[in-house]
């Protein structure tokens, strides 16, 4: 399933070149010639959905990372990570780190891209509705699970969105209000995939009964839903095929993936030479030029992130005062200085998330500071480097590349993995003050960073830094709890897009962000003297001006924009 997904992208960048837009009208009927009514017509439109999870809707080129499937500009809004390379490179990203933010910038062209998503999926729906023989049931379940998980991104993102229909999104009613959210509709998507799909598929890439019944409950709990979640949440891990993987590095290589962990992913695969089927929304995200002669230097971990994973001496984290003290940075340090490495304890999970000086990056060797670091001293993006993107060392092989010499990765990306939904049940448990239960999830996830191994010093005869992590106790009371649960989530989830949703969701985003812009000062005083004040209306992204304009006014802006 893995290349059938999109081995035809180019053959669905035709057959929906009329379509793909939130404001285009296809051609009356185009969709519904004999030629497409049956099953290898569906199987086509099928997978041209399925094309299009990465975010980007032809192979035409262009800017592919503002519309990235995997959601990484996004964490650039939050405290996990800056835009990365120098502060003009991306001037658009940069001014939504700084958090001067317009309707008109192009990232939130994404908009376009996830609504492409819906469209693909619409037509599939359409064209098994007016096929009168034959059984597309499970094809159906498909197209409705992913026309439910475009919708869930876009009222994510933007909140007040549009619902666009499959009998609605080939004709003049395509520009309608948006009148969101659109819960409702989302779940009932999600509840069909539930009742319709098997419990297992052949083709690794499809989503099961399962996968539904994950995205469910993490739909309830946007909502803050949380005794629906909870019940969806139980069932999947007391009775679905997941488990954590005894590794967590086995979570983003090449030979891991699609492993017991993975939930639902972007199939992403690349065979060497030029290769539209990598991640090409993650093109910008290596280092600059590092260890094997890549490109941009963008997508770095911040100070606040890398402080998060400091431990208290027993292995527990500094839930309240992480940021006392900072993790030893070196940006102003050029790459031949010597440099003394942070002696405190840290959790095991920060060498396999952020690329520090002196530890092993991937297995190409000690990441060795400024040299990888495209930004300057006037820039604000710090001195890390993400890992969890990157292929390992011996991986090389499989990777693509584009048409200017970019990298494209073949790892996947993770839309929703088992320790996630572990996390999430946690948090539901939280709120119906269940705390044993919650705490038995959380140490689960502790105790497989205990459990793993660890990254090693370049002699490969002793741990690279000192680690030190162990499961909780107990959780003394239900606000403790619900400290606890969410700061593991960014430890284990940190750098997989999940983070600025997060913090949405528990409506302490503009708090959170303006501590972090404060603390990320003092080791990055550029970042303090440049980034602005994170503000409630923040919490959604703004309409794109250019939808708004071609929608005939029929869309509305979201508020303070």
């Amino acid at each position: 399933m893995k290349k059938r997904i999109f081995y035809y992208l180019t053959l669905f960048a035709a057959i929906f070149a009329c379509s793909d837009d939130f404001t285009d009208v296809p051609a009356i009927g185009a969709l519904s010639d004999a030629t497409l009514q049956n099953e290898q017509g569906v199987n086509l439109l099928l997978v041209g959905a399925y094309s299009v999870l990465d975010g980007i809707r032809n192979n035409q080129g262009g800017a592919d990372w503002t519309v990235s499937g995997d959601n990484w500009w996004l964490d650039v809004i939050s405290d996990d990570a800056h835009k990365g390379s120098t502060d003009g490179d991306q001037a658009d990203l940069y001014l939504l780190e700084i958090y001067d933010w317009t309707s008109a910038n192009p990232y939130l062209t994404v908009w376009d891209g996830r609504f492409a998503g819906v469209n693909r999926a619409n037509a599939v729906i359409n064209l098994i509705n007016n096929i009168e023989e034959g059984d597309f049931s499970s094809q159906l379940a498909e197209a409705r699970f992913l026309r439910g998980h475009f919708n869930f991104e876009l009222q994510k993102m933007f909140g007040n969105v549009p619902y666009i229909s499959e009998d609605n999104f080939a004709n003049t009613d395509f520009n309608q209000a948006n009148s969101g959210p659109i819960w409702d509709q989302i779940e009932a998507d999600f509840q069909y995939a539930i009742d319709n799909l098997p419990t297992s598929q052949a083709d690794v890439g499809r989503p099961t009964s399962w996968t539904a019944k994950s995205y469910m409950g993490k739909a309830h709990m946007f909502q803050s839903d949380y005794a629906a979640a909870a019940t969806l949440f139980t069932d999947v891990i007391n009775n679905g095929p997941y488990s954590l993987n005894p590794e967590f590095l086995a979570n983003f290589s090449l030979a891991g993936e699609n492993g017991s962990e993975a939930i639902f992913s972007i199939q992403f695969t690349t065979d060497g030479g030029q290769s539209f089927n990598g991640n090409r929304g993650g093109t910008l995200n290596f280092p600059n030029p590092g260890p094997f002669g890549s490109c941009c230097g963008f997508y770095q971990p911040t100070q606040d992130l890398v402080n998060a994973y400091q431990t208290d001496g027993t292995g527990l984290p500094l839930l309240d005062t992480f940021n006392t003290t900072d993790v030893t940075n070196d940006q102003e340090l050029a790459s031949s200085d010597p440099f003394t490495p942070h002696a405190g304890p840290l959790d095991p999970r920060l060498d396999y998330t952020v690329g520090r000086r002196g530890i092993d990056y991937n297995g190409y060797g000690p990441h060795v500071g400024q040299d990888w670091i495209r930004a300057s001293d006037a820039d604000i993006s710090g001195p890390y480097l993400s890992k969890k993107n990157v292929y390992q060392a011996g991986e090389d092989a499989n990777v693509g590349t584009g048409a200017w010499g970019q990298q494209h990765s073949g790892i996947n990306y993770h839309i929703i993995r088992y320790a996630d939904v572990l996390l999430m049940a946690a948090e539901a448990a939280v709120e119906a003050g269940d705390l044993p239960t919650a705490l038995g999830y959380v140490n689960q996830v502790r105790n497989r960073a205990k459990n793993m191994s660890y990254v090693q010093n370049e002699a490969g005869t002793a741990d690279a830094a000192n680690y030190q992590i162990e499961p909780y106790v107990s959780f003394p009371d239900q606000d403790f709890a619900r400290k606890a649960v969410r700061f593991e989530r960014r430890l284990e989830l940190a750098m997989e897009g999940h983070r600025l949703f997060d913090l949405r969701r528990w409506g302490v985003a503009e708090s959170v962000i303006n501590t972090y812009v404060q603390n990320e000062a003092r080791t990055i005083p550029n970042f303090g003297q440049k980034a602005g004040t994170y503000m409630p209306n923040m919490d959604l992204l703004p309409i794109p001006i250019n939808a708004i304009d071609l929608s005939g006014g029929a869309l509305s802006q979201n508020p303070g924009f």
